[in-house]
């Protein structure tokens, strides 16, 4: 009797040691294979980042065609000419190339750049798209997308007020430039007014927040945008300040794709583009190739379906215009134009509108995929 009641205490004591034991094992068990799971998914994830980015770093843009590409050096600003990369060969959509530098070669005494990329396939085309041409406001994306990344890292705060100052006064788009100095605006109204009428003075007023042109420029050459650089505060009427439409469409397709911007300031970047109201070049030759020739620019494109998120430049000598357009099939490209001519000639303009007219039978899938090149 007594060794069973001993067994019968033995057995009190030991099942819990044993449940919870077990308990412990099983629960390191779980641990290890959630946290392998985890660890995986993040790697893919990283990994595809990384390979849409490098799709698109320097190394990587000098798509071949019949064109030779220059690369700047970012400090000492001397031009070398890349080689074509022959991987890439069969990306180009060659017909659309070659539209445009028909359209363009129609008009001998302007200066014309164009690139578009489709971000789901690759697919390209291109006109001289790393030539250094007068950004005008385009400059405004990159100078967007840098005050942003300074908010991701705790640089600048979405809801913080700068104050009118002379020193960023600028003469023509925008209203800002007509407050009583010393009047504090909000950075999300500065940087929307800067796209929504391309505000010059709330433009200024963030180069200045973000540091400064040397600054600015920093943070350009940081994001792989070797051709943009700003030299003089805007309205920059003579044009000094530089890009390309392969940067322009860099900016975009890298916010596009997650790789420098978090989810909420993807989001924000999105929403402050959306609110252009400029639309004649890019959005207007889109709707021009769709056959249709109305006002209501916007809103007629998002009755056939696609949206564009474009910032437009204009200052007499050159005319520019990029955005991300999304089609109807949800797919997504960036497209980026700059013409440079005669002051305010208004064939400019028009042969933006024309450029972009030639990309709608490309823009949808099931067309586009059948094109040979």
């Amino acid at each position: 009797m007594k060794r069973n009641r001993a067994s019968r205490k033995d057995s009190t004591f030991t099942r819990p040691l044993k449940l919870c034991t077990q308990l412990a094992l099983l629960g390191l068990g779980l641990g290890v294979i959630v946290g392998s799971t985890i660890r995986t998914i993040a790697l893919q994830e990283k990994d595809s980042q990384l390979i849409s980015l490098s799709w698109f770093s320097r190394n990587q843009i000098s798509f071949p065609s019949i064109f030779k590409f220059e690369a700047i050096n970012s400090q000492t600003r001397e031009k070398k000419i890349l080689k074509p990369n022959p991987s890439l060969r069969k990306t180009e959509i060659s017909s659309l190339s070659q539209r445009w530098r028909k359209l363009a070669s129609s008009e001998r005494d302007l200066e014309a750049s164009g690139f578009i990329i489709f971000l789901d396939d690759k697919r390209f085309a291109q006109l001289s798209p790393n030539t250094e041409l007068p950004a005008a406001s385009t400059i405004k994306i990159p100078i967007l997308l840098v005050a942003l990344k300074m908010i991701d890292k705790g640089q600048l705060n979405w809801n913080e007020k700068l104050e009118l100052n002379k020193s960023v006064l600028g003469s023509g788009a925008g209203w800002m430039a007509y407050q009583p100095l010393g009047k504090f605006f909000p950075i999300h109204e500065v940087a929307t007014e800067m796209i929504r009428v391309s505000d010059n003075t709330a433009t200024n007023l963030l180069i200045q927040r973000i540091g400064g042109i040397q600054i600015l420029n920093q943070q350009f050459n940081e994001l792989g945008l070797y051709s943009t650089e700003v030299k003089n505060l805007l309205p920059d009427l003579e044009g000094t300040n530089t890009t390309s439409v392969k940067d322009l469409t860099r900016a975009l397709a890298i916010v596009d794709g997650g790789e420098v911007l978090k989810p909420r300031t993807r989001d924000l970047f999105r929403e402050v583009m959306g609110t252009s109201r400029t639309n004649q070049l890019l959005p207007g030759g889109l709707l021009r190739g769709l056959g249709i020739e109305k006002k209501e620019i916007d809103y007629q494109l998002l009755l056939k379906g696609y949206r564009v998120y474009n910032k437009t430049g204009d200052i007499g000598i050159t005319y520019a215009d990029a955005g991300l357009i999304q089609m109807p099939d949800t797919s997504r490209a960036v497209a980026g134009f700059i013409v440079k001519g005669p002051f305010n000639d208004p064939r400019s303009p028009e042969l933006i509108r024309k450029m972009a007219a030639a990309m709608v039978p490309f823009l949808n899938g099931k067309s586009s995929k059948t094109i040979q090149d």
